[in-house]
């Protein structure tokens, strides 16, 4: 598959059922053209916003992101008390 026949396909790919020989061969495509990723993940995105509907993270994620931020906020002003 050649990127000008990626592009083409691109809505059905992220929007709809893809015929899976053409899902296959796209997968290979992207595999080894990082250009073509970056449209396909940048047209993925573009997609979940225009649903308008929040995505809900995996327990896990939210977890390991809230700790982070927390340990994130600590340093940050334990940093500031020091310096006063």
């Amino acid at each position: 598959m050649k990127c000008e026949d990626l592009l083409k396909l691109l809505n059905e790919y992220v929007d709809g059922p893809i015929d899976p020989a053409i899902c296959e061969e796209f997968e290979k495509h992207l595999a080894g053209c990082n250009p073509c990723r970056v449209v396909v993940d940048t047209k993925k995105t573009i997609a979940l916003f225009e649903k308008d509907r929040p995505y809900e993270l995996p327990i896990q994620f939210q977890e390991r992101l809230h700790q982070t931020l927390r340990e994130r906020w600590k340093q940050s002003h334990n940093t500031g008390a020091r310096g006063a």
